[in-house]
């Protein structure tokens, strides 16, 4: 009984579908696809600026008053500075509260202006100083490029580690030797430029200093010398005293 009626159902069926007209596309509508295309560039767009938020973060903006006490959120106050002599002070301060090292090394930041005319960077560089005080007990190492006996008897009688002529040069290239300065007279210079890749920034030059006839003036500064570097085009991290 029920398969003749399942048969006119499938005939009425196949009939209305003979009745309709074939369409095949395999395209979309435009219409739909310019909104499709839209609506995604909208919300790629609403993304990026959700990331470029949170990447800024809150802006927080310093107050200008002073802290009531010694203890307060850094970000609402503008940064304190303090004379030379106070701040020392407070160092000391701090040494005794926190039962640190008393013989702990004290550094300084120094920020140079190095604004120029032109739009040019300024190579960082390194050179030495002769503080007033010590505050070290280690001395450098130097060698003394020379080959006049007796340059070489005055490097010894002031502190020199190394003296010698070109000899050296084989066993510098080789590492056997190595002095944390280099200091040359004027008459070996041209013999000594097989080192000039090797040595770099401490190969011996008027510029720094190293390179002249008054050996014991160049061995004193840099054998008890502070030496300092110049980062990021302007700024100088270095050691100056201890507590």
């Amino acid at each position: 009984a029920l398969a003749p009626r399942r048969g006119l159902v499938f005939l009425g069926l196949d009939q209305r579908l003979a009745a309709a007209p074939a369409v095949v596309s395999t395209a979309p509508p435009a219409r739909l696809y310019a909104a499709a295309a839209k609506t995604a560039k909208k919300g790629s767009e609403k993304t990026k600026q959700e990331e470029t938020k949170k990447k800024r973060g809150t802006r927080r903006w310093p107050l200008m008053s002073k802290p009531v006490d010694d203890v307060y959120l850094t970000w609402y106050y503008e940064r304190p500075s303090y004379d030379v002599e106070e701040a020392v002070g407070m160092l000391k301060k701090f040494q005794e509260l926190d039962f640190t090292y008393p013989k702990q090394y004290v550094y300084i930041n120094v920020f140079l202006d190095m604004a120029l005319q032109k739009k040019k960077k300024v190579d960082p560089f390194a050179s030495s100083v002769l503080l007033p005080y010590r505050f070290t007990d280690e001395m450098n190492k130097v060698l003394v490029f020379t080959e006049n006996e007796e340059e070489a008897e005055i490097a010894r009688e002031n502190g020199a580690a190394v003296v010698g002529g070109v000899e050296l040069i084989k066993w510098i290239l080789e590492d056997e030797i190595q002095a944390d300065f280099y200091v040359a007279v004027p008459a070996i210079m041209p013999k000594l430029i097989p080192l000039r890749n090797k040595l770099r920034r401490k190969y011996p030059s008027t510029k720094r200093h190293s390179l002249g006839h008054d050996i014991p003036k160049m061995l004193q500064l840099f054998r008890e010398g502070l030496e300092y570097m110049v980062q990021d085009e302007r700024v100088i991290k270095t050691r100056i005293a201890r507590v």
